[in-house]
């Protein structure tokens, strides 16, 4: 483990650390997370999931006078094949102090300009520090070597849209969530654990499938071995991770919101795929599907439910893939899925030593949205 000071700005000091301490570990589990007008949540698995990421993530941390102020994480992972492979980081785990969070000052309606100037400038210059990657010590990469540092925003955050357009970021790609759910899930005929000595066919199956995708990897496929595949005749015709989360929800906008946080818990069957205190659900990531199959996805998603003893899984899938437009438009999501509203969210990539025509293939294609870095 490492922790070194890697720039002093006045009475402000960054480091970087190859580990969450105590302090960081506090502040993320005390975090809650969306944009005002938005959805409003916390992360209750925090834990876990870092030590699932093992020695590849970093996290960039301000100190105030030696008090942790705020704090960042890069997750790296080489994403994509062919022209749009290339070494990535993953930005996730923002996080501020309340100092440093956008409290009202007292009685007057508005942030305080010094805390938002300091919150923006260590934004800023964190941002900064990422588009030298070899900080980061991930690998032995050369200073000009090609590397993409991409974050996932909500599509209603001002502020951060802004902040990350004036540190290079550009907007590429947009996404959505997909809901799944059944009030008493069973398990399906044919689904099953994918076999561990079958994981290299299922890496296959998955590398062809996402080839003409940016941002994909199979690196957290089989986490904790809960791949579970539906076969047809002996042969798979559909797959997908199954990653146990825990979401601490606050609040929901609007109408919909009101419902499913207020009436919806109330109602016997209803309350079993929805608990806002504690909304207990499946990620289902990397998704599989034979092409012409993707109406039996559903029974994979059901089982896996089953299996697991949820009755909710989520997805993130950029809204211009085939798979999104397959599971809209009717592979039985369920209820859940018909009252969901949710807004866009945007991916946003830095481009490390591209040449503008090379960026352009990462316009053009769909991105994967791991929903490992979700959960």
């Amino acid at each position: 483990m490492f922790e070194k000071e890697i720039l002093n700005y006045k009475d402000l000091d960054i480091k970087i650390s190859d580990f969450a301490n105590e302090d960081i570990l506090y502040l993320l589990n005390n975090t809650i997370l969306g944009s005002e007008g938005g959805m409003r949540y916390s992360l209750q698995n925090i834990n876990t999931r870092i030590a699932e990421y093992g020695d590849k993530i970093r996290f960039i941390s301000l100190y105030l006078k030696g008090q942790l102020a705020g704090t960042i994480g890069a997750c790296y992972r080489s994403t994509g094949q062919g022209r749009l492979q290339v070494h990535s980081s993953y930005l996730r785990y923002l996080a501020f102090q309340p100092l440093y969070q956008s409290d009202l000052s007292a009685g007057s309606g508005k942030r305080e300009p010094l805390r938002e100037e300091k919150e923006d400038t260590f934004r800023y210059r964190v941002l900064e520090l990422f588009g030298k990657p070899h900080m980061l010590g991930f690998t032995e990469e050369p200073d000009n070597g090609k590397h993409i540092l991409y974050a996932f925003i909500e599509s209603m955050n001002e502020r951060s849209k802004n902040l990350v357009h004036k540190a290079g970021y550009e907007y590429v790609r947009s996404f959505l969530t997909v809901a799944f759910s059944r009030f008493s899930p069973e398990v399906r005929k044919g689904v099953e654990l994918l076999p561990e000595n079958e994981m290299p066919l299922m890496t296959q199956l998955l590398n062809e499938y996402y080839r003409d995708y940016s941002l994909f990897t199979t690196e957290y496929a089989f986490v904790n071995r809960k791949y579970y595949v539906l076969r047809e005749n002996g042969e798979i015709i559909a797959g997908a991770a199954a990653i146990p989360s825990v979401y601490r929800i606050f609040n929901i906008p609007g109408l919909w919101g009101w419902v499913i946080t207020k009436v919806l818990p109330e109602m016997p069957l209803y309350k079993r795929i929805f608990k806002p205190e504690m909304f207990r659900f499946l990620v289902f990531d990397a998704i599989y599907c034979k092409r012409g199959k993707e109406r039996k996805l559903a029974n994979l998603f059901e089982s896996m439910c089953a299996s697991e003893g949820f009755n909710t899984g989520l997805t993130w899938l950029d809204d211009r893939s085939r798979l999104y437009e397959e599971l809209r438009t009717g592979a039985g999501m369920g209820a859940l899925n018909r009252m969901l509203n949710a807004k866009p969210g945007l991916v946003y990539i830095r481009f490390v030593n591209f040449k503008e025509e090379e960026k352009e293939v990462f316009f053009d294609s769909p991105a994967y949205i791991s929903g490992f870095d979700f959960s």
